[in-house]
């Protein structure tokens, strides 16, 4: 025979400053635990949606990433005539690309951070396509103008839209937001950093289809003209992105721990507490018919209750924070990178599951102990 639900409502009800006790302490793990994931799903989000199934990253073999590599001129003619690129009206879909560092100061520290400028050819918004221009315009080829990411503008003083700003000598318009980095035409970056005008740091195509990508890996990589390595775009920026948000998730993970022992030592506390003050109320119902394991399972699911509200508590603690603008360095490029917590339906979900975990462990002990506790030794104290 199970135990009315009511019951134990009215119990938490009459024992309520001890539950709003394990409550916030499994609300604040709970937060916490969300919080890392959204900043590591965050980063990763914002280099890995700019990439795509159907594009191939080319790069000088053996560079760790763009800022070392070099793609020259005649390099990229001759990926041009590589089989497994998209062509439009003839033009292959390839777009030679230029990276620098450039210092622009915080909002929030006013201090100098690296960022990753990127140089592309006109053909970069056929070669990515999912690229949307939210504000504004694209910059046109030959000109000093830039577009920058939505994440930039709110993190680095000047960069704003419709604002001139002045770095590596050159003064340049921010005539566009997108979803993205800051990009101009690599022409005009290469010419403002005096750099060769016929060297890139890699070459960015769009192939027939994902499937294509192994045929144009084989034919660059067996090609005695070419030193290259090929890449998937979301598999490249994937590792970029691979140090820090393991980094976060590992944190976020050990604080989540430590304070969930402290969520769960609250959890025992109440529920070793809540079995003491009921023992009578424990004997009586075992005197009635109820069985052990009735009991058991009523202080269980009590658990349950108290971990799922502070669950969604901390759930909803932390859903302000989709959308906000940080920033960190990138192990990879040593630059500094924009980017927004990611709060998504997946990571609710399992902060959810943890908080339920932790009301598990925090109410399995006591529940056991609650049903093997002796009738007649508990009736003596009525």
């Amino acid at each position: 025979m199970a135990i009315p639900f009511v019951y134990n409502l009215r119990s938490m009800r009459a024992r309520w400053l001890s539950a709003i006790v394990a409550v916030v302490g499994i609300a604040g793990t709970v937060g916490v635990f969300c919080a890392m994931l959204a900043l590591a799903r965050g980063f990763h989000a914002t280099l890995v949606t700019s990439g795509s199934p159907q594009n191939a990253l080319i790069r000088r073999a053996g560079s760790s990433a763009e800022l070392d590599g070099s793609v020259s001129l005649d390099q990229v003619k001759v990926i041009e005539d590589a089989p497994g690129i998209m062509r439009e009206n003839g033009q292959p879909l390839v777009s030679p690309e230029a990276v620098v560092i450039a210092g622009f100061n915080l909002r929030t520290t006013h201090t100098n951070a690296n960022v990753q400028v990127r140089g592309v050819s006109e053909e970069t918004l056929k070669v990515r396509p999912n690229i949307k221009i939210i504000e504004g315009r694209f910059f046109q080829p030959g000109l000093a103008e830039l577009v920058i990411g939505k994440n930039v503008e709110s993190t680095y003083e000047g960069l704003e839209f419709g604002k001139p700003i002045n770095f590596g000598g050159q003064t340049w318009n921010v005539v566009g937001v997108f979803d993205s980095e800051v990009w101009a035409d690599s022409r005009v970056l290469n010419q403002v950093y005096k750099r060769p005008e016929n060297l890139y740091q890699s070459v960015t195509v769009r192939l027939d289809s994902p499937a294509a990508y192994n045929q144009l890996k084989d034919a660059l990589t067996a090609d005695p003209k070419l030193t290259v390595e090929v890449d998937r775009e979301l598999d490249y920026y994937a590792r970029q992105s691979q140090v820090l948000t393991t980094l976060i998730t590992v944190l976020g993970g050990l604080v989540a721990v430590i304070m969930g022992i402290g969520a769960v030592i609250g959890a025992l506390n109440t529920m070793y507490s809540a079995v003491s003050e009921r023992s009578r109320e424990i004997a009586t119902m075992r005197a009635i018919g109820f069985a052990g394991s009735s009991i058991a399972i009523s202080f269980v699911f009590e658990a349950l209750i108290i971990a799922f509200i502070g669950g969604l508590l901390g759930c909803l603690f932390v859903l302000p924070l989709n959308g906000y603008t940080t920033g960190t360095m990138n192990m990879q490029t040593f630059s500094h990178m924009a980017f927004a917590f990611k709060v998504t339906p997946p990571l609710l979900i399992a902060g959810i599951i943890f908080a339920l975990l932790m009301g598990i462990v925090g109410g399995l002990p006591p529940a056991i102990r609650a049903a093997r506790r002796p009738i007649a030794l508990a009736l003596r104290e009525l």
